[in-house]
């Protein structure tokens, strides 16, 4: 299916609430940087409204605690996609920070995903599942993105995942 972002109905903060409970979800406190870049990053200069970037979010729970190890080795196949779905939800968290919630996001433009995976693991697709359907469920079409599933050897803190967002936004 392709679907062009801008094209997309506008979501509301009431149909965005209504998925996140139907889902049993709330979003984290927005995980603070812990180096030298920002969380997130929001353009004007682009698109009839801007875009936001979100920096690449660990499988960090809402507890705080990490889920680290590798894919296929350390951690299942499962444990792999809870670890997705974990830096999906943080993803939308350091949006809604920075966005005054989520009802402004028009389309979700990219997700880059990096999988911490052992050296015969192939289903980097399936792991990042983890994080676009969570995106999707909570968007709606407005969470419909393209994407790239990387295997790494290792990632920042020892993290399972880290995944990072483009979105367009009306400003």
């Amino acid at each position: 299916m392709t679907t062009n972002p801008s094209n997309l109905p506008a979501t509301t903060s009431a149909n965005i609430a209504a998925r996140l409970h139907a889902l049993g979800l709330t979003l984290p406190p927005a995980p603070a940087a812990v180096g030298a870049y920002a969380a997130t990053v929001v353009s004007r200069q682009s698109f009839p409204g801007g875009l936001l970037a979100v920096s690449g979010q660990l499988s960090r729970r809402g507890d705080g605690t990490l889920i680290t190890g590798r894919i296929g080795g350390d951690l299942s196949l499962e444990e792999g996609i809870e670890a997705a779905r974990w830096s999906g939800l943080n993803i939308l968290a350091q949006a809604a920070r920075a966005l005054g919630g989520l009802s402004r996001i028009t389309g979700t433009l990219r997700l880059n995903g990096f999988i911490q995976t052992a050296p015969d693991f192939t289903g980097h697709a399936t792991v990042l599942n983890g994080a676009s359907d969570l995106i999707a469920a909570v968007l709606g079409e407005a969470g419909i993105h393209t994407r790239i599933a990387v295997g790494a050897y290792s990632l920042p803190l020892g993290a399972a995942t880290e995944i990072d967002a483009l979105f367009e936004v009306r400003m």
